[in-house]
């Protein structure tokens, strides 16, 4: 059987594999824009993205934002006729700022998580781009779904739901990820299918279910297409990538990880976080990392008691200092061994899904 395309409005995607946001940096313009020459839907981290602007330290929020509009210049030149996203926190400061500068760079899809995008909308009012919230309950797609509805007649133009086998910032407590009997990624696709049937009805339309979180294969594809889902979202097996943006020591990394050392974290902001255990990570299991500057990028974070600046750790590891950073992974990253090119994985991944369809 041929693996479906994904239908989103007016967008289709070959492939129905929306390539996970991932940052500081490590999913930028080069690899957003192979993954959608491929058929699929590439998708930019706007997290920190100024990193490498050269008044980043002094001026991070303008920095950010022209760095976000760069990216998203560039993937449109790699691939002008691909899919193309951005990933925007709702936790970060400028949030709004970050949002409206993608709408002017007519970027196709803004995907927003860590946090309730409740106002999302209408940031997008007169626009052709389309909106996604990531969800870890059927209780947040309910909640998001019903504020859109009566407050702006708009309902989500897909929903990805990411389960609790997924890298970076998790939707859950640490006793639920700990807990053997912690909230399956099926069932909780299961629930948000139910709780979004009433607004399909509503507006004669569906409304595409993406799974996220610890998909890694051909066969998890399949799965989950078999239960009715639209497609899925794939982070971790995107980064031993040749165009993945970040430093060859972040991919290899992934490839040298074993399995006991994909570990959980607490971040700087209260969330749990799934990373690959190394020395920074000790370091932070004796004492906290002294934050030397802090670059006021998630609201809830407090730089007089946080453990370590985030920031900090991430652009670490994205430039390859490794030993200093926090290295984001999902549950699966032990289970690669080469680094490969886009092209050659996504042919890989259609061809395994397609015989077990």
């Amino acid at each position: 059987m041929k693996l479906p395309s994904l239908k989103i409005g007016d967008l289709v995607a070959e492939i129905p594999i929306i390539q996970g946001a991932m940052g500081v940096g490590i999913s930028l313009s080069k690899l957003a824009s192979a993954v959608a020459n491929e058929g699929g839907i590439g998708v930019i981290s706007g997290v920190q993205i100024g990193f490498d602007e050269p008044d980043f330290e002094l001026n991070t929020s303008q920095a950010n934002i022209r760095a976000l509009r760069k990216h998203i210049q560039r993937a449109r030149e790699l691939s002008p006729k691909g899919i193309l996203g951005v990933n925007l926190m709702v936790a970060i400061n400028n949030y709004k700022e970050m949002v409206k500068a993608a709408v002017e760079e007519k970027i196709d899809i803004i995907i927003s998580g860590a946090g309730l995008p409740l106002n999302l909308p209408s940031m997008v009012r007169g626009s052709k781009t389309k909106i996604a919230p990531i969800v870890s309950s059927g209780k947040a797609a309910a909640l998001i779904t019903k504020v859109w509805d009566k407050r702006f007649k708009y309902i989500p133009d897909f929903i990805i739901v990411e389960g609790p086998e997924a890298g970076g910032h998790l939707g859950f407590t640490k006793e639920e990820l700990k807990n053997t009997k912690s909230p399956k990624l099926e069932s909780i696709v299961q629930q948000v299918m139910e709780v979004i049937k009433p607004y399909e009805e509503k507006y004669k339309r569906p409304i595409p279910i993406i799974a996220a979180g610890g998909i890694f294969d051909g066969l998890d594809i399949a799965k989950y297409i078999k239960m009715g889902i639209a497609g899925v979202q794939m982070g971790t097996r995107f980064v031993p990538t040749i165009e993945c943006d970040a430093h060859k020591n972040f991919k290899e990394a992934y490839i040298n990880s074993k399995e006991q050392e994909i570990d959980l974290v607490r971040s700087p902001v209260g969330m749990m976080g799934r990373a690959i255990h190394n020395k920074f990570i000790n370091r932070l299991e004796d004492k906290p990392v002294k934050i030397e500057k802090c670059y006021n990028c998630l609201r809830p974070c407090d730089p007089k008691k946080a453990p370590y600046c985030i920031s900090k750790a991430l652009i670490n590891a994205v430039r390859g200092n490794i030993d200093n950073g926090l290295i984001f992974a999902g549950s699966s990253a032990y289970r690669v061994n080469k680094i490969t090119s886009v092209s050659e994985l996504m042919a890989k991944l259609v061809q395994e899904a397609q015989c077990a369809l």
